[in-house]
């Protein structure tokens, strides 16, 4: 083009010579085929639990502290203070504040294992007994539901131990009726059935009878642990009152007759056995120790875990008697109503009144299909508690280390203490009655029994 005219071409150029040559396209695929090449989440297995004890154990530790008697209008009351390690606030509560949180927590989650509450009344035993017994049983209560892998995560929980208003209970049942029961709002609550396994009746009853029969020797165990501990505590009285019977036999003034003295040992054996009711005094306070220690250590442990397995047993008993009785009656009325309606299409009646009994059908189907899906959602959380009990079973060895360090440390403590009291300060008497040697002896099988040693039953002395 030049001064706004058009050149002709050059008569040896071929016009297709000047046609732009088109570049090679790249073939990239559908979009969609590049949705395989996301990164895929971790399938889960919803049906398994994987915490363990230890993982259990650290979710929160709740201290339960009773606060001194207080006067109310009419009648008088106490308060406990609750802190939460978790989150790491202090609240005070009544036992009718327990009372409404266990009740609104076991309509939240009726097929989960909630434990029970102690009596709100005195059964036996003595005012401050019964206050100390239920502040106990109050702290194993809470801590079994704030480590549960459900619970804990709950607002429920969550309000109870953190709230601080005036009125805790409207709070707890106001939050209740804002979340509803846990079928209504667990995401595969409908779904409960496809992670079934097949056998899962089978399982549930294999379960259910190891637990049983765990459980019965647990409570043995209870028991047994229950017996030491008290021994422990009048142990301390006997060691009291015997180091001052000691005493008193040290501070008898009598003459010794002069035949005896020229061949006893009597009277500088009986100045050494003044001192003694100090160090029986020890002795006694370190058996006390013990007792509480195996209270705190070994029996509280396993009123724990037994809380644990007999809230398993009323979470299956609830499953036998509540849903599935409910599922059956739901499936019964169905059938009289089926059979209604094949009685009014033989005898005519009126057409709003079959309408009706068509409508009711209807609902009562829908009924029996909710029913039924809430029976598969109960087994599936059933399955769930079954391995929470199994998840706990480990504290056995919590258990019976406590227990082991705990005869050991007394042990220890009693031989330390008199041998140190009977070399120092009453040579007199550790030499007429080698008694170092012998407790160095009692310390050593205690400690490390022989299995060949055998007791004599009469003197209760090795042979």
């Amino acid at each position: 083009i030049s001064g706004g005219c058009c050149m002709p071409l050059p008569a040896n150029l071929d016009s297709s010579d000047c046609a732009v040559t088109e570049l090679p396209k790249p073939h990239l695929g559908e979009p969609r085929d590049l949705s395989s090449l996301r990164m895929q989440p971790a399938q889960e297995d919803e049906l398994t639990l994987s915490q363990n004890l230890d993982q259990l154990l650290s979710r929160d530790t709740v201290q339960v502290e009773l606060i001194p008697e207080k006067k109310g209008l009419f009648l008088k009351h106490v308060e406990y203070q609750v802190t939460s390690q978790r989150y790491k606030i202090s609240v005070y509560r009544r036992y009718s504040d327990f009372d409404v949180f266990h009740e609104v927590l076991l309509q939240r989650f009726a097929y989960r294992v909630v434990p029970a509450l102690p009596p709100k009344r005195m059964l036996k035993g003595g005012r401050s007994s019964y206050y100390s017994g239920r502040r106990r049983a109050l702290g194993r209560f809470i801590n079994l539901v704030a480590r549960h892998p459900f619970f804990s995560e709950d607002e429920l929980v969550k309000t109870f131990l953190t709230f601080s208003g005036t009125d805790v209970q409207t709070k707890l049942r106001d939050t209740y009726k804002k979340a509803g029961d846990e079928f209504m709002t667990n995401r595969i609550a409908t779904l409960a059935k496809e992670y079934l396994p097949a056998d899962i009746q089978a399982q549930f009853s294999t379960s259910r009878e190891l637990i049983r029969n765990i459980h019965n020797s647990f409570f043995k165990l209870r028991d047994r642990a229950e017996k030491m501990a008290e021994r422990s505590k009048e142990n301390a009285t006997d060691l009291l009152l015997f180091g001052k019977e000691l005493s008193n036999l040290g501070s008898d003034s009598s003459t010794i007759p002069c035949f005896a003295s020229s061949q006893s040992s009597w009277g500088a054996l009986r100045q050494s056995l003044k001192s003694l009711s100090v160090e029986f005094a020890v002795l006694s306070d370190k058996a006390a120790q013990q007792g509480r220690r195996e209270e705190d250590d070994v029996v509280e442990r396993l009123n724990l875990f037994l809380d644990l397995l007999q809230s398993y047993k009323d979470l299956c008993e609830r499953h036998e008697k509540g849903v599935l009785h409910e599922h059956q009656r739901a499936l019964h009325k169905y059938g009289m109503m089926k059979r209604q309606m094949m009685s009014a299409t033989v005898q005519p009646k009126e057409q709003a009144s079959v309408e009706q009994l068509e409508s009711r059908i209807v609902q009562q189907e829908n009924a029996i299909q909710t029913m039924e899906l809430r029976n598969y959602f109960s087994l599936f959380c059933l399955h769930q508690e079954t391995q929470l009990i199994f998840s706990y079973l480990p504290i056995t060895s919590h258990i019976l280390g406590a227990f082991v360090n705990s005869q050991v440390q007394g042990h220890r403590e009693v031989r330390n203490n008199l041998s140190t009291t009977l070399s120092s300060d009453s040579p007199t008497l550790s030499r007429s009655c080698n008694l170092k040697s012998a407790l160095n002896c009692f310390c050593k099988v205690k400690q490390r029994p022989n299995k060949d040693e055998r007791y004599c039953k009469k003197d209760n002395h090795l042979i």
